[in-house]
């Protein structure tokens, strides 16, 4: 069963991130002058769309857990994803040499989604709350070298933020991965996300966003390509005007 609104506001993630990352490309070319490493507008925009993208995960997985999802569906899924985080770091390794994506956002939903599915049924909600306040807070208070290499950097407790242009790593990304299984218990939360969405022109957009958000994975991987083929055509059109 869809939740239409929580498609929605999941297609409303991507589109933000797809302007997010059009911004990043402009920077790249040197069409817009922007620091995506540094600037805060920039830092925080970053955080605020993988913050939602995983909570919106964790919720999904919550209800697909309280509507009894067989396990040839999730390992079929899992799949998907798995093998596109592969994608991703091959297509990284391409563009960025010097900076591949060795654990993105598909890298961290290929290792948690599992052990959210394994996990999630046997710890309570205030648990999953605890946890996520724990993942959020131990990579402030630790940190280690032998957390500073590819191999390991995956867990979160780096003494130095690596050189790649995608990194999500467990700790503490795991967090709002945890609160949207958390808020997938809540029947008020509930209550918001099973309502009708809007009429008049208000929801025709959110019709469209949410008819968007059920494809989360297939954009993700298309949405780059697609922008930079667009952005590269357009500045050969223009220089060969």
């Amino acid at each position: 069963m869809r939740h239409a609104r929580l498609d929605a506001w999941r297609g409303t993630w991507m589109v933000w991130m797809a302007a997010f990352h059009l911004a990043f490309d402009l920077a790249h070319y040197r069409l817009i002058d922007a620091n995506f490493y540094v600037d805060a507008l920039w830092t925080t925009q970053r955080t605020l769309i993988l913050s939602g993208f995983l909570f919106w995960a964790g919720w999904s997985q919550g209800l697909a857990l309280a509507a009894g999802q067989s396990g040839p569906r999730f390992a079929r899924r899992w799949l998907q994803i798995a093998g596109a985080a592969c994608l991703v770091s091959v297509g990284s390794s391409w563009m960025f040499p010097n900076s591949w994506i060795s654990f993105g956002v598909l890298h961290a939903f290929a290792l948690l989604l599992p052990v959210l599915r394994w996990a999630g049924p046997h710890l309570p909600t205030p648990a999953l709350v605890g946890v996520a306040a724990l993942a959020v807070a131990l990579p402030a208070l630790v940190q280690h070298p032998v957390f500073d290499s590819r191999w390991t950097n995956w867990v979160g407790l780096v003494t130095h933020k690596p050189i790649t242009e995608d990194f999500v790593p467990v700790l503490p990304w795991v967090a709002p991965l945890l609160l949207g299984l958390a808020a997938a218990r809540s029947p008020r939360c509930l209550r918001l996300m099973q309502g009708p969405l809007p009429e008049g022109g208000l929801g025709r957009l959110a019709r469209g966003l949410a008819a968007l958000g059920r494809w989360p994975l297939s954009f993700y991987l298309l949405h780059q390509p697609v922008l930079l083929a667009a952005l590269l055509g357009g500045l050969w059109l223009w220089r060969s005007a």
